[in-house]
């Protein structure tokens, strides 16, 4: 009886502002059938403000090469450019 655990990016997707979410499964199986799987899913953003409130790209180096494709082919200058207006225009909390 041999029990497998895989984690697998199963899904990628680009949201109106250049963020990519990310959903990845967990597999487990039995003898090659699958017992259950799950999902986690976690937003990556085209820039992000660093703690001197200054903006920076993000740093994608631990992600799947899938993911990190579709990054670099998403994030462009523009997008960046976008993302930071649209959001730097945005109240803060306690504003």
């Amino acid at each position: 009886m041999a029990i497998i655990k895989e984690t697998v990016v199963d899904k990628i997707e680009v949201l109106e502002m250049g963020q990519v979410q990310v959903r990845t499964a967990t597999v487990i199986k039995e003898d090659g059938n699958e017992l259950t799987r799950s999902f986690h899913r976690h937003v990556l953003h085209p820039s992000i403000k660093n703690t001197e409130g200054t903006w920076e790209d993000t740093d994608i180096s631990g992600e799947d090469e899938k993911v990190q494709a579709i990054c670099n082919a998403t994030w462009t200058d523009e997008v960046k450019t976008a993302f930071k207006e649209i959001k730097d225009a945005q109240p803060t909390l306690g504003e």
